[in-house]
């Protein structure tokens, strides 16, 4: 099961009346421009270039908070996403921190917390010998009791609320992602924080 957070009510609504701009508050990644979008914008988009050439992939972008689906380096799909409440890099248990690097992707699963879940194989066998810590990471679909609301409410970019793990929007999103994943052999996840991470 995964550990991570699911905001209280008052939280999710003082986030919708308060419009927090993007930058502001902790765990906001240094440069993250204005990710706003336009009314009725579904926020799932083609992206621009986040894939490396020949990559079969789900790469991450922290700082644009944005998940691309790549294949054979060309990008598809993309998806709005929250991240962890404490930022990225993850290092600890608890740090409420998403982890960056390169990592396996488990088989996505039922959940009864988040619709469905994509197991992210965090810490590595080379992170572990380092002392990092932690478990429970993956990528998901909205919590059960705010399903639909934060698609119709919240606006993009999400506010950054779980324990570690890469969040969508709406349920449709995660099944998209799900489906993406099955119909591919040996997928992993690229998480990275910087457009300059992109080409490394």
């Amino acid at each position: 099961m995964s550990r991570c957070r699911v905001p209280s009510l008052v939280v999710v609504v003082g986030l919708i009346t308060c419009g927090r701009p993007p930058g502001a508050g902790a765990g906001a990644a240094p440069g993250a421009g204005d990710r706003s979008r336009a009314p009725g914008d579904t926020g799932a988009r083609t992206a621009a270039a986040p894939c490396r050439p020949g990559e079969t992939a789900v790469v991450v972008d922290t700082t644009e908070h944005r998940l691309t689906l790549c294949e054979g380096g060309q990008a598809g799909e993309s998806f709005p996403v929250a991240l962890g409440s404490g930022g990225v890099d993850k290092r600890r248990t608890g740090d409420s921190k998403t982890p960056l690097g390169v990592y396996p992707l488990g088989a996505p699963r039922a959940s009864q917390d988040y619709h469905l879940f994509v197991p992210v194989a965090y810490p590595t066998a080379a992170q572990a010998r380092l002392g990092y810590t932690g478990s429970a990471i993956g990528v998901h679909g909205p919590p059960r009791r705010f399903a639909g609301v934060l698609a119709v409410l919240v606006p993009v970019p999400l506010p950054d609320w779980t324990a570690g793990c890469i969040a969508v929007r709406t349920d449709e999103e995660i099944e998209r992602i799900a489906a993406w994943l099955r119909s591919r052999s040996a997928p992993h996840i690229r998480l990275v924080a910087f457009h300059s991470d992109l080409d490394r």
